[in-house]
């Protein structure tokens, strides 16, 4: 019988969709959260999976993979660290498995633009026997208010390995909007998603938008690459996500991924939220108080 917390629902509302039970996999991150909250709105019956959650789920620990999968239609699946790294193809060929054999019907993957071991991990869930789809994303706008640039934010001063390449950042909320589309929506299975803001910015633009939006004056700096991977080193990040930093920043931040794509508008039927309005509301929820 399942704890009372590994599940979210309203209690009230029939189910709008043709899955009835979900988890998600990495459900108290930035983007499994919102999932979560968009699921138990259309009436899903939701599991809330992570290191942290009732239904305890550890990506290093296969013992805790089988008790999350159990009893559910669908699941979305956030991958930690990320999908860049080179072990992540096997795991999730591994734990697609694992969700066939325990009945699950559909797979919903977050999955990282223009990252090679990514694209690996995209294949392994295709060629797995269930309803699939995957969501792209480019850099979370919220990166810089609930993520790793949020204090430098804070300090008025961001300092990147990064100089004017552009990016379209993606808003979480139209991000897990189309991944409980995806979930919930069989005419979008079998598809890839790469959802993105409507206009691609700067790292030093952005900043210059939450500068506006919050009255802080904060500053951007473009360093290099040893000094952005001691800094962070010194500031007591893990060296594993150091180097995934390092690798994103040197690599994957090349402006292959500058261009904007119309997924969401294509998915929602509205256009994608601008990166000041973004801004403008974590300001106003005091984000960088």
């Amino acid at each position: 019988m399942d704890r009372i917390d590994d599940w979210r629902s309203n209690g009230y509302m029939t189910s709008t969709s043709e899955i009835q039970t979900a988890v998600v996999i990495g459900g108290t991150g930035k983007t499994g959260a919102r999932v979560g909250r968009g699921l138990t709105a259309k009436g899903v019956r939701t599991r809330i999976a992570s290191r942290s959650a009732g239904t305890v789920f550890d990506w290093n620990d296969r013992v805790t993979w089988g008790p999350a999968l159990s009893g559910v239609d669908a699941a979305y699946v956030t991958y930690a660290p990320d999908l860049a790294v080179p072990e992540s193809s096997s795991h999730i060929a591994e734990f697609a498995d694992l969700a066939l054999a325990a009945g699950v019907r559909r797979v919903v993957l977050l999955s990282g633009r223009g990252e090679p071991a990514a694209e690996k991990a995209e294949e392994s869930l295709s060629c797995s026997g269930l309803e699939w789809a995957v969501v792209r994303a480019s850099w979370f706008a919220q990166n810089f208010s609930e993520g790793y640039l949020r204090e430098p934010i804070r300090t008025r001063h961001l300092a990147l390995p990064v100089g004017d390449v552009a990016e379209p950042f993606i808003d979480l909320d139209d991000l897990s909007e189309v991944a409980v589309a995806a979930l919930t929506r069989a005419d979008l299975l079998g598809r890839v998603f790469e959802v993105t803001g409507p206009r691609s910015l700067s790292f030093a633009e952005a900043v210059a938008a939450i500068s506006l939006a919050s009255g802080r004056a904060v500053t951007f700096e473009t360093i290099g690459l040893e000094q952005f991977s001691e800094e962070m080193t010194a500031g007591g990040v893990p060296d594993g996500m150091v180097d995934l930093l390092s690798y994103l920043f040197s690599e994957v931040l090349d402006g292959r991924n500058r261009f904007v794509t119309g997924v969401v508008e294509e998915v929602l039927e509205r256009p994608a939220r601008d990166f000041a309005v973004f801004a403008a509301e974590a300001a106003r929820t005091g984000a960088w108080s």
